[in-house]
């Protein structure tokens, strides 16, 4: 079974670089862009066969290694 982790800074918290790619459009003529946030994607192969444990597990995960939960949040998606 696969598992698809994104991560995100949450909102409030400076994204350098988030801002270095939209002032890099800006000067590639991509004028109407007013922000981005820039994250991740972790995909994970589990052997586990139960989507929910395999939730289960991979929230595990983000809570204690993948996502720093102080300023980041993250979204778990069972393939």
């Amino acid at each position: 079974m696969k598992a698809r982790v994104h991560v995100t800074l949450k909102n409030g918290v400076l994204d350098p670089q988030g801002e270095a790619v939209r002032h890099s459009l800006g000067t590639l003529g991509f004028d109407g862009v007013n922000g981005v946030r820039q994250g991740k994607v972790i995909e994970l192969d589990l052997a586990e066969t139960d989507a929910d444990a395999a939730k289960t597990t991979v929230i595990q995960m983000c809570e204690k290694l993948l996502a720093n939960t102080v300023i980041e949040n993250y979204a778990v998606e069972i393939l």
